[in-house]
C-alpha cells in the first residue's frame, strides 16, 4: 500500500465525517429556535451521532480483523450518503435525529478502519507521523466545521449542512482502487455481543440524559448481561483480553476523557458567542476556525516529533495545555470574544497532539492480531465520552436556567477543568507504570 497517497486521501474523507459533528455545532442555536426545543433536547443533535459514531466506529474496527477493509468501506460509505440525502429534507425535530442517527451508522467506518489501516500496513517508524495526519485531519475538522456551518446555515439553512456529507462518496471509488486487496477470513461474528454493547451505550446515555433511575436500573442489568456473556462465550464483540491489560484500560480513561473535554468545549463555545456576545453562525466559525488552520499547519511537525521523542511527553504536555485552557475560560470566558479565539488556538493543537499520541500509545502496546478490536474499542470509549460530554452539558445548562448566561457557563466549564485534572492524573498512573515495567524488564534481564 502506497501510504503517502492513501493516508491524505482516507484523512480528507474522515475530515467531512468529523466536520459533520462540529457544522452542526453552531447550528445548535437555529435549530432549537426553529424546532421550539430546549436545550437539552437540541444537544441530542450532537450527542447520537457522537455515540452512533463510536458504536459504529467499534463494530467496523472488529469486522476488520475478518471482513476486507474494502468491503466495510462501500457499505459505510454508501449508507452515509443515503442517510444525508434523507436529511436533506427534514423538517421536524424526530426527523433529524433519525437522519443523524443513520449518518452516524455509515460515518464510523472512517473512523474506525483509519486506524487499523494505518496500524496494519505502515511501520512503526512511520506509523506515527500518519496517525498524526489522521488525527491532525479530526482536529482541523473540529475547528473548520463551524465555519462551514456557519457559512451554509446562515444562506441554506441547517438542513444544507447535510449535503457536505454527501461528498464522501466521491472519494470512495478513488480509496476503492488504492487500498490492498485482503484475503477474506472464516468468522462468526458475535451478533450478541455488538447488541448488547449498542444498549449498553444507549442506555447509560439515556440514564444521564434524563436524569433516570429506570434508565439506570436498565443500564446496569445490560451491563451485567454483556459481563455475563463475556464469561461464558468465545471470541467475543469485545475481546475480554484487551479489559484485562492495565494499561489498555487507562489509556482508554484518557481517552474518554479527551474527547469529553474536546466535544464539550466544542459544544459550549458556539453557545456562549452566540448568547453572550451575540455573534451569528459564520461569526462563530470564523472565531473558532484560527485554532483548526493552526492544528492542520503544525501537523507534519507534531507527526515527525511524536516518532522521534516518543508518546508520553506530548500526552504529557497536551494534558497540561488542555487544562490551563479549560481554567482560562472557566476565569475570563465573558471578558471578550478574543478569549475564546486564542483560547481554542492553544486547545486545538494540544488536543490534536494528545489524541495522536495517544492512539499512536495504543497501538505500541497491542499485539498485531488485537489491533482492530483494540483500536476500535478505544474510539467507542472516546465518542462516548464525548456524547457524554455534550448530554451532560446541556443538562448542566438547562437546570442553570436562573442563574446568568455567563455564570451558567463557568460552572460548566468547572466540571470540563475536573475532567481534565482526572485524566492527567491516570495519565501520571500510567507513565509511572510503564517506567516501573521497563525498569522490571531491564532487572529480569540483568
Amino acid at each position: 500500500m502506497n501510504d503517502k497517497i492513501v493516508m491524505p486521501v482516507w484523512t480528507i474523507g474522515l475530515f467531512i465525517v468529523v466536520m459533520n459533528t462540529t457544522m452542526f455545532n453552531v447550528s445548535i442555536p437555529s435549530i432549537i429556535q426553529d424546532l421550539n426545543i430546549t436545550a437539552d433536547l437540541g444537544s441530542w443533535v450532537i450527542s447520537s451521532y457522537s455515540i452512533g459514531y463510536a458504536l459504529s466506529t467499534v463494530i467496523y474496527s472488529r469486522l476488520s480483523d475478518v471482513v476486507q477493509i474494502r468491503k466495510l468501506l462501500t457499505v459505510g460509505l454508501i449508507v452515509l450518503g443515503l442517510s444525508s440525502v434523507f436529511g436533506l429534507f427534514a423538517t421536524e425535530f424526530h426527523t433529524l435525529l433519525a437522519a443523524r442517527i443513520l449518518q452516524s451508522a455509515g460515518a464510523g467506518v472512517m473512523a474506525g478502519l483509519g486506524l487499523v489501516l494505518a496500524s496494519r500496513y505502515i511501520p512503526i517508524e512511520r506509523r506515527g507521523s500518519a496517525i498524526a495526519m489522521i488525527s491532525a485531519g479530526s482536529a482541523m475538522a473540529f475547528g473548520l466545521g463551524p465555519i462551514v456551518g456557519g457559512l451554509i446555515s446562515e444562506y441554506f439553512g441547517w438542513n444544507g449542512l447535510f449535503a457536505i456529507t454527501c461528498l464522501v462518496l466521491v472519494i470512495l471509488p478513488i480509496l476503492l482502487r488504492l487500498l490492498p486487496k485482503e484475503q477474506p477470513v472464516p468468522f462468526r461474528f458475535d451478533m450478541l455481543g455488538a447488541l448488547l454493547t449498542v444498549v449498553n451505550a444507549a442506555t447509560l446515555l439515556l440514564a444521564v440524559t434524563q436524569i433516570s433511575g429506570v434508565w439506570l436500573a436498565i443500564s446496569s442489568l445490560s451491563f451485567g448481561l454483556h459481563v455475563w456473556h463475556l464469561r461464558r462465550s468465545s471470541d467475543t464483540f469485545i475481546n475480554p483480553v484487551l479489559l484485562a491489560n492495565p494499561a489498555f484500560r487507562k489509556l482508554v480513561v484518557i481517552g474518554f476523557c479527551i474527547l469529553f473535554l474536546n466535544l464539550g468545549n466544542l459544544f459550549l463555545m458556539p453557545l456562549v458567542l452566540a448568547k453572550v456576545f451575540h455573534q451569528s453562525a459564520m461569526t462563530i466559525g470564523l472565531t473558532i476556525a484560527p485554532g483548526a488552520i493552526l492544528s492542520a499547519f503544525l501537523t507534519r511537525f507534531v507527526g515527525r516529533w511524536i516518532d522521534q521523542f516518543g508518546n508520553l511527553r506530548f500526552l504529557l504536555i497536551g494534558h497540561g495545555v488542555l487544562s490551563l485552557v479549560m481554567i482560562a475560560f472557566s476565569i475570563w470566558l465573558g471578558a471578550s470574544p478574543l478569549v475564546v479565539m486564542i483560547g481554542y488556538l492553544c486547545f486545538s493543537p494540544a488536543f490534536s497532539a494528545t489524541i495522536a499520541s495517544l492512539n499512536n500509545e495504543t497501538s505500541r502496546i497491542l499485539p498485531k492480531h488485537l489491533i482492530g478490536s483494540g483500536m476500535g474499542l478505544m474510539q467507542l470509549i472516546q465518542f462516548f465520552g464525548g456524547s457524554m460530554s455534550v448530554a451532560i452539558c446541556g443538562i448542566l445548562l438547562e437546570i442553570q436556567r436562573n442563574t446568568s448566561l455567563l455564570q451558567s457557563y463557568k460552572h460548566v466549564y468547572g466540571l470540563l477543568i475536573v475532567v481534565g485534572l482526572c485524566s492527567f492524573g491516570m495519565l501520571l498512573w500510567y507513565g509511572l507504570s510503564r517506567i516501573r515495567t521497563g525498569a522490571e524488564d531491564g532487572s529480569a534481564a540483568n
